[in-house]
């Protein structure tokens, strides 16, 4: 049990299941997430942070272990059987190569993406479906405009209208990625850390 997950209210199921333990620490094999009172350390990485079982149904990806956490005890009642999930951290910064690897280790999985709802967020959602799709692209910021090349096919979108739902519309994209966005905050983490707070 931590101290500092408990007062979060991540339970000590969900604690268990992630291995956390008195240090809030957590390897990507070559470089680690740091938790702790007023920080929170995310490594920008090509590995990958993984919990769960290789056959487990449905893959969870967010960037951070902390984030997984917070996505799954605010959504616990929607996941009554936690070894039918597994958890995959891609760190601060999306690398192509992380897609690759999902692709080959959860093939025909349900996936769902769990990325802040700002613009960032938004663009990782997509970027990261597109690589584990095996599909190339391209994207441009122009003033208020995100232009999103595939091949010779280019499709705009404005800031307010990006989504990983839009752009699996536009493209055609098949099966689709679900994606899950906290309710009050810009991340599940902060969301549960306000609720502790109040």
């Amino acid at each position: 049990m931590n101290p500092l997950l408990t007062g979060l209210g991540i339970s000590l199921e969900i604690q268990a299941f992630f291995g956390a333990a008195t240090e809030l620490t957590f390897s990507y094999g070559d470089q680690f997430e740091r938790y702790g009172t007023g920080y929170h350390i995310v490594p920008s990485t090509q590995n990958l942070w993984v919990a769960g079982l290789p056959n487990a149904t449905h893959l969870i990806i967010t960037y951070s272990v902390m984030e997984a956490m917070a996505f799954i005890t605010l959504n616990r009642h929607r996941f009554p059987r936690l070894e039918q999930l597994a958890f995959v951290a891609i760190g601060n910064r999306l690398h192509v190569e992380q897609g690759d690897w999902i692709m080959q280790n959860y093939p025909s999985r349900k996936i769902t993406l769990v990325f802040g709802k700002d613009i960032i967020g938004h663009i990782t959602d997509i970027k990261l479906a597109a690589a584990i799709k095996g599909i190339s692209l391209r994207i441009i910021s122009k003033d208020n405009e995100i232009h999103i090349y595939r091949g010779k096919c280019l499709q705009i979108f404005t800031q307010e209208q990006i989504s990983l739902h839009a752009f699996q519309e536009s493209f055609g994209v098949r099966p689709r990625f679900r994606t899950a966005k906290p309710a009050r905050s810009l991340t599940f983490l902060e969301q549960l850390q306000y609720d502790a707070e109040r």
